[in-house]
């Protein structure tokens, strides 16, 4: 067995020994015998990280880890693509708090992961760098935009990883790679010196290999931020210590309508199988109606696609040939949308989390629902790009757009939820299981995933790839 195959957990023993440098080489000779398949990472910077890894200290919350993260995380002098040819050069000259964090709990950056282009679309496709490849099969997407985490951590090439989260982009590459992504309540984590996509919805946090690997992750990184004043001032709990395994008397609710029952008939099962095991273990399942579902559904897109084009105007204005034609289209279609329409999304925002939770978190304390509903397609079957040039055929659109249904509602609401893989579909691809809860309950979705992890193995598999 190969030190890359250690869970963060375990890799922290190793790196507390005095063990940096031999995880950061299994880490590179795992990427370097993945890369050629994958294309998981867009640069690596091997020795800064081996001169790194030769004075670190033994002591931090992650003393001596090396870790990749998702390329839109700013580090001061290394490369940042963003994923994109507009900032294929570009180097920051400061660093983002999350990252800050990160080195001082011991860490310490080897490689910027392969994303979607400026982490907008579910997929995993990218026009400038090639698409990240999922390691379970090479021809079915990875999930976006955290492409290269989700496919990084899956094939044991780090032991976890940054990703962002603005309508699914941590939790649909954990879904679709296998592993464990946790997109923290909105505010939650710092966002300063990371890429924007969408100001009222971006998310920063982690994917790794299992719920505690999670747990041990956000610990760090989460907590207000004096450098980002959208960052909440909430305490943040002990989320290890909420790892008990008890979820006796837990309510988790499985919705009744289109989050569950218009999902593929295999992905439904293992969603009721999961349910299950933590039924076993004391949790009480019932059924729930989820409220404005169709408003939520339709401010969220607003919301997204105005700020994106915000973000974007003056590269659009003047690099508009530079973007792959899909995202293009995106950023002209928010451009177009009235002021009035974006003012009324964020206005009620605030009213329609009110009215949800109060309705259904009176009732439960998780939502369960399937993070992925179809099954994983492949990447020609959700290849926009080649559709916009006249190849493929008219499902292209709605496959693409289907990724990511289930996953975008709880941006818009800003709550916490998870992704935890809970078996495999009828091509050997695994199938996500995502819990949300309560604004800053992260600690009770953590418990239930490692309760649910404590008796299945799925998250413990490796791909062929590994």
């Amino acid at each position: 067995m190969s030190l890359a195959d250690l869970t963060l957990a375990d890799a922290i023993a190793v790196g507390r020994d005095g063990g940096a440098a031999a995880l950061l080489e299994a880490c590179l000779e795992r990427l370097q015998m993945v890369q050629p398949k994958l294309n998981a990472a867009i640069w690596v910077d091997a020795q800064a990280a081996r001169d790194v890894a030769a004075r670190m200290p033994r002591n931090g919350a992650l003393p001596g880890i090396p870790l990749a993260h998702k390329d839109m995380y700013y580090q001061a002098g290394k490369p940042c693509t963003c994923g994109s040819a507009i900032r294929r050069d570009f180097v920051p000259t400061i660093t983002a708090t999350v990252i800050e964090r990160l080195e001082s709990a011991g860490s310490f950056t080897f490689a910027g992961l392969n994303m979607a282009e400026f982490a907008q679309n579910p997929t995993g496709h990218n026009a400038a760098f090639g698409d990240c490849k999922n390691p379970w099969n090479t021809d079915y997407i990875t999930g976006g935009s955290s492409s290269g985490s989700g496919a990084a951590v899956a094939a044991g090439a780090t032991f976890a990883s940054l990703g962002s989260d603005t309508g699914g982009s941590i939790r649909l590459p954990a879904a679709a790679c296998g592993v464990t992504g946790l997109k923290p309540t909105q505010t939650r984590v710092s966002r300063r010196g990371v890429m924007p996509l969408s100001f009222s919805a971006d998310n920063a946090g982690p994917l790794a290999r299992n719920a505690r690997d999670c747990a041990i992750m956000l610990q760090v990184i989460a907590g207000h931020d004096p450098a980002d004043p959208t960052s909440a001032a909430e305490p943040v709990p002990d989320y290890m210590a909420a790892l008990t395994g008890d979820v006796r008397g837990l309510r988790i609710g499985i919705p009744t309508g289109a989050l569950m029952t218009a999902a593929d008939p295999q992905v439904q099962a293992a969603i009721e199988a999961a349910c299950a095991v933590l039924a076993a273990r004391g949790a009480v399942i019932s059924r729930i109606d989820l409220p404005l579902m169709e408003a939520i559904n339709t401010y969220v897109g607003i919301v997204s696609r105005v700020e994106g084009a915000t973000i974007h105007a003056r590269w659009m204005r003047g690099r508009a040939q530079d973007y792959a034609p899909h995202l293009a289209a995106r950023l002209y279609a928010g451009a177009a949308i009235p002021g009035t329409y974006y003012v009324e999304a964020l206005s009620r925002r605030g009213a329609i989390l009110r009215a949800f939770a109060a309705e259904v978190f009176g009732q439960v304390d998780l939502i369960a629902t399937p993070t992925i509903p179809t099954l994983l397609p492949t990447r020609a079957a959700t290849d926009v790009d080649r559709f916009a040039q006249g190849e493929g055929d008219g499902g292209v659109v709605a496959r693409f757009n289907a990724v990511s249904v289930n996953t975008r509602p709880f941006n818009y609401l800003g709550l916490p939820a998870i992704s935890l893989n809970c078996g495999f579909d009828s091509n050997g691809l695994p199938i996500g299981l995502q819990l949300a809860a309560r604004p800053f309950d992260e600690a009770i979705l953590l418990c239930a995933a490692d309760a649910y992890q404590r008796d299945t193995d799925f998250h413990s598999r490796m791909p062929p790839i590994a």
